[in-house]
């Protein structure tokens, strides 16, 4: 199991945002993570990606533990994740943005760095080729002089997404990708997830308000409401689920 969250539960004072969640990933699997809003969904992105620290619980990634590192660690370790609210580096280019996330496996020192000594020179240009090659796929690559905080919002969503599998992610987590996106947008991004599922041959947890979006893309679906999972399973299991319904719409059937 790449991903293995048993009992992890946050509390906020007295408030209990994440309660006692048990979710499970396989490796390539494409799963969703759904909820009504302040379920507890980027709450628990926050706590599985080190930006909180849980109460109580452990999450396993990748045969080992991982509850209470620093995002940085927990990054290096194969896992990368997109916000609910972009945050892009808003006064670099769209092709620094990019190159910022690969720095982290560089090998050359500073010294070297400092110098422009020949390990310097070929691994940034490796760097850029990479870089390169993931706004190629984003058809981002002929806005690579841009400001990030210049572009178009559905451009900025690809570019925070290309920026995450620059770090070479085994495991990518994506928080509402489609917010704020047109219907032609979404479309295109649904096609684009499974790709880069099947792409660059990783597992992908994503939270999502669409639903066409998470009933067409994802295998199976976790359902999270008042910080616990009410539900599991395929999306013809989700979509009859009377809890489901009851979340959603405040009332059975």
């Amino acid at each position: 199991m790449l991903l293995d969250v048993q009992g992890l539960s946050k509390e906020f004072g007295g408030l209990r945002a994440v309660n006692e969640v048990r979710l499970e990933i396989a490796e390539k699997e494409l799963v969703g993570l759904i909820g009504p809003n302040g379920a507890g969904k980027t709450t628990f992105f926050n706590l599985v990606t080190g930006v909180y620290e849980p109460t109580v619980g452990t999450v396993r990634f990748d045969g080992k533990e991982i509850q209470g590192k620093k995002p940085y660690v927990i990054t290096q370790g194969g896992m990368s994740r997109t916000f609910q609210n972009i945050r892009l580096f808003s006064n670099l280019t769209v092709l620094e943005n990019v190159k910022t996330a690969c720095h982290f496996r560089v090998k050359y020192s500073a010294l070297e760095g400092i110098l422009r000594l020949g390990r310097f020179i070929s691994e940034e240009k490796s760097i850029k080729e990479e870089a390169m090659s993931l706004l190629e796929i984003f058809g981002l690559a002929e806005k690579q002089n841009e400001l990030a905080r210049n572009l178009p919002y559905g451009e900025q969503r690809r570019l925070e997404i290309a920026r995450a599998l620059a770090t070479h992610p085994k495991l990518l987590l994506l928080d509402e990708p489609a917010a704020g996106m047109n219907p032609q947008e979404t479309a295109e991004l649904t096609n684009l997830i499974q790709w880069i599922r099947d792409k660059f041959d990783l597992s992908i947890l994503l939270i999502e308000h669409d639903m066409s979006l998470v009933m067409k893309l994802c295998e199976r679906i976790y359902v999270l409401d008042y910080g616990s999972i009410i539900a599991q399973g395929t999306p013809e299991e989700i979509r009859e689920n009377p809890k489901v319904i009851q979340a959603y719409l405040g009332e059975e059937g």
